[in-house]
């Protein structure tokens, strides 16, 4: 029999110690994010958080590529903390932001009350949440407004409300957490894994598996069920484009075959995601707990409320290359679980086991709060990224982009005041100019940091050089309706591609002029910006918008 708690405690002793420590953590956590965004954040909006913007200035039922949750807590963030944003910052980026803030502490409140479920013991629920607060992938779901930050929290309740109901059979908890997974599911659609995960959980549990047809069960399924309507309701309307665009994701649509390295490539990934070592803890854990060994119901649940989104994954990279967050839900349960593996081995008689778990557990947080902190102010490393990066070439003009992943959300600022200066200058000459770009995340970018928060529009579909996006469903706008913009001038923001001077779509176009953000004298950003005069309309490229990826 496996020993889930090696050092037995009452639940009860000394608990109000341990929650109110653990909250200090949480508020603490909350407080310096904010102070961080509201005075010391160089980081511009990430262009995933300004399409979501944009998103949340036509608030819809659904989206292209994700439901609505995200747009909705970006809109509630503006209109609460809008101006207070403004003052301290002079855009609504703390605004925007917020709700992450929010959802991480919620987050770390449901790993705290998951780990004294599981294992009653709040001693090791306060340590989960000190150890979360080490973990940079934790930390920047609590910074960057993407759908992670209301996924990741939906998720963490759902495992807790998950417990309540399955394990301490209580019966308001079916309904509660059917909404729940409705919400994640309306944030991000891998949510729905969560209820085979439990599926999985019940049928492998002798003594929980009549739950499956219980009526608690189904209450929840349906509850999730009836939640998905508006994306359902609003694919209807656009011909199923959010399904078309997962599949293409996923790699279904692709005939390329199999990636036979495609899961050395994820479980690489997931390796560096977790800093190696939590990686390590995670799969030690899992094998220390596999379900036919383990005997606790609360562990059990931990595993396989882990293990089958690690595995989904894992399977898909067979046939696509996938982005490190995808399975990042794997390790909340997980993370529980391998906490409780770590104290077993500290608790040990083994003094050589004690100390290298107690070595390395002490360098994964060092690591991850140096590499948190870095992560937040890469310019204070910029002279050493510049030395491995090396001087720049007419081939890597911009060498920092190769090794600081920050460089993403830096310059568009100044992006937007050389087209604000250039939109004043058009206008004095008598012409009312429209911003374009030829990629789908930078019109988030331009109308956010502009003046007057300007409607940008893409052009990358039409051009044959961009997928889908939700741009190519708002109107009007000039790749599908010409008639409103006959005749206008466009600033176009990107490398021109050979498609826009064989669509004919204006009668000049003006020579391209470079935009460059420059940080400490180094070239972090660069941008194309070209006038086009004259719109005629794409009617010469029309004809292959249906044949563009999604």
């Amino acid at each position: 029999m496996m020993v889930t708690n090696p050092v037995p405690t009452r639940f009860g002793r000394g608990k109000w110690g341990w929650r109110i420590g653990a909250g200090l953590l949480v508020l603490a956590s909350a407080g310096l994010h904010l102070g961080y965004l509201a005075y010391h954040c160089p980081l511009d909006l990430a262009p995933d958080e300004a399409h979501y913007w944009d998103w949340s200035r036509h608030l819809d039922w659904s989206y292209y590529s994700k439901g609505p949750f995200v747009a909705y807590l970006i809109r509630a963030g503006s209109v609460l903390a809008g101006a207070w944003s403004r003052q301290m910052t002079a855009t609504d980026m703390v605004a925007v932001r917020l709700p992450a803030v929010v959802c991480g502490s919620l987050l770390l409140v449901s790993l705290y009350i998951l780990t004294a479920q599981v294992y009653r013991r709040e001693g090791l629920a306060f340590a989960v949440v000190a150890l979360a607060l080490t973990l940079p992938v934790v930390v920047a779901g609590s910074s960057l407004m993407t759908i992670d930050a209301p996924y990741t929290c939906c998720w963490g309740w759902a495992l807790v409300l998950g417990y309540q109901a399955m394990l301490r059979g209580s019966r308001w908890a079916w309904p509660v957490l059917g909404g729940v997974i409705g919400l994640g599911i309306l944030a991000k659609y891998t949510m729905i894994l969560w209820i085979p995960s439990a599926g999985l959980f019940l049928l492998a549990s002798p003594m929980y598996r009549r739950l499956l047809l219980s009526r608690g069960f189904w209450i929840m399924t349906g509850v999730a069920a009836a939640a998905c309507l508006p994306i359902l309701l609003w694919n209807l309307r656009y011909d199923w484009v959010s399904l078309r665009h997962v599949s293409g994701q996923a790699g279904l649509e692709d005939r390329q075959g199999i990636l036979w390295l495609g899961p050395a490539e994820y479980v690489g990934l997931q390796f560096l995601l977790l800093l190696g070592f939590w990686f390590i803890a995670w799969v030690s854990a899992m094998v220390a707990h596999r379900p036919w060994r383990e005997t606790d119901p609360g562990v059990g649940y931990l595993w396989w409320m882990s293990a089958p989104m690690f595995g989904f994954f894992f399977l898909f990279s067979l046939k696509t290359h996938e982005e490190p967050n995808w399975p990042i839900t794997a390790y909340l349960s997980g993370l529980v679980l391998a906490a409780a593996w770590l104290e077993r081995r500290l608790h040990t008689p083994r003094r050589t086991i004690r100390q290298a778990t107690l070595a390395g557990l002490a360098g994964a947080c060092a690591l991850g709060l140096f590499v948190t902190v870095i992560m937040h102010h890469s310019e204070w490393v910029q002279g050493l990224l510049l030395r491995l990066s090396g001087p720049a070439t007419p081939q890597h003009p911009l060498p920092l982009r190769r090794f600081d992943p920050t460089c993403r959300l830096r310059g568009w600022r100044t992006l937007a005041a050389e087209l604000d200066q250039l939109r004043d200058a058009l206008r004095a000459q008598g012409e009312e100019p429209y911003l374009a770009a030829t990629s789908w995340n930078v019109p988030g970018e331009i109308g956010f940091y502009c003046q007057g928060h300007p409607d940008v529009y893409s052009f990358g579909l039409i051009l044959g050089v961009d997928r889908h996006s939700q741009y190519d469903l708002w109107h009007p706008n000039p790749s599908s309706d010409d008639g409103p913009f006959r005749g206008a001038t466009f600033i176009l923001v990107g490398d021109l591609p050979a498609s826009l001077f064989e669509a004919r779509a204006f009668e000049q176009i003006e020579p391209s002029r470079v935009v460059t953000h420059y940080e400490r004298s180094q070239a972090v950003a660069q941008w194309m910006v070209t006038v086009c005069r004259g719109f005629r309309g794409f009617h010469a490229v029309a004809a292959g918008v249906n044949q563009a990826s999604y």
